[in-house]
């Protein structure tokens, strides 16, 4: 099933969204919007005011972050919608980031073996990526979404007046999205954002709008040809090698970084093996860094580190028969699935981290 993509410029997008709920699929509809403590204040009250079939409806708070996405969060919101009488036409309301869209999106998903559910994203990564291609997951101990399902939202909701709301480290995480999807996707666009995140004043929600859009329709035009990931979606995973090691590494050290800007930092491991493997231009990694920089403080991995970060990164689920496997480019544009990185180029190439 493909879902709607509901994106404008402006916030009619939520207009589109109240007819679709106002139509006759609808009718029998019980609403539970989940939320966490952010959407809830900052973001809740614009849902609710403009899209009147949400005005009864319940809503879930959840932790901020990670911490929500739990067996033990899902759990409690399943024996809550049991409690508050939802059946199988009942409808989630996903409101927030990516982890708000993967935990609502893996409780409808195993409710009543699957009952529909709607992502409204206010991050700029849920609007870039998080939100849209019907990944639900949610993580084990520090290992980033191991059960999880495809599942499919019937509608995504990108709204740009949520992203006023985001504090400097959300646009910061949701900017290193929008740059890898760049680089998978268009070179153009791709030397634009480096003028745009080169400036003062980046966080503005006009001058980045246009990436937005672009990496929306872009991931949901590869989520309609290869919904199950087999072959062309698995493009979407680059970074993600190192960056989701980089990501259950901090969690143990108790250092958490927001999973964007973990995932900025597997791209310059992954933009390096590029240039290894694939002769990727070294001025395309060089530019890269020169921008993260910029935006970042760059974390060292010591050899012991590296050593930590390799555990995770074996255990990742796109790998195959003991072999790693990793989503890289070889131009801006032309990415490249399933290239075979032995333990010795992963470890050298999360040691450039320490490089910068």
């Amino acid at each position: 099933m493909n879902s709607n993509l509901f994106i404008s410029k402006n916030n009619s997008a939520l207009s589109k969204l109240g007819r679709l709920l106002d139509s006759e699929a609808y009718k029998d509809a019980k609403y539970f919007i989940v939320v966490d403590e952010n959407t809830y204040n900052c973001c809740l009250p614009m849902l609710v005011g403009k899209v009147d079939a949400l005005e009864r409806a319940e809503f879930f708070e959840v932790p901020v972050g990670e911490e929500a996405k739990s067996l033990e969060i899902a759990s409690q919101l399943w024996q809550t919608l049991i409690d508050c009488g939802a059946d199988r036409d009942s409808v989630i309301i996903n409101l927030g980031g990516g982890c708000v869209c993967d935990l609502g999106g893996f409780v409808a998903s195993g409710f009543m073996r699957g009952i529909r559910y709607i992502n409204v994203p206010t991050t700029l990564i849920s609007m870039a990526d998080a939100a849209i291609g019907g990944k639900t997951a949610v993580n084990l101990e520090n290992v980033k979404n191991p059960v999880g399902f495809f599942s499919m939202p019937q509608a995504v909701c990108i709204v740009p007046g949520f992203l006023s709301t985001l504090p400097d480290m959300e646009w910061l995480a949701g900017l290193f999205e929008v740059i890898k999807t760049l680089l998978l996707s268009d070179s153009v666009l791709f030397n634009e954002m480096i003028s745009v995140v080169s400036s003062p004043d980046c966080f503005d929600e006009k001058k980045i709008w246009p990436f937005v859009s672009h990496c929306a329709e872009f991931k949901s035009n590869v989520v309609m040809a290869d919904p199950r990931e087999q072959s062309i979606r698995k493009i979407l995973n680059f970074g993600h090698t190192l960056g989701h090691g980089i990501e259950s590494f901090c969690l143990e050290e108790g250092k958490p970084l927001p999973h964007g800007v973990c995932i900025g930092l597997g791209l310059i491991g992954e933009l390096y093996l590029s240039v290894k493997k694939l002769n990727l231009s070294r001025k395309v990694l060089d530019d890269y860094c020169r921008i993260v920089r910029g935006m970042i403080e760059i974390k060292s991995l010591s050899l012991h580190d590296t050593e930590s970060v390799m555990k995770y990164i074996r255990r990742d689920k796109k790998n195959r028969d003991g072999l790693i496997l990793c989503s890289l480019i070889k131009d801006v544009g032309v990415p490249i699935i399933d290239v075979v990185v032995n333990e010795n180029e992963v470890r050298d190439a999360l040691l450039q981290l320490g490089k910068l």
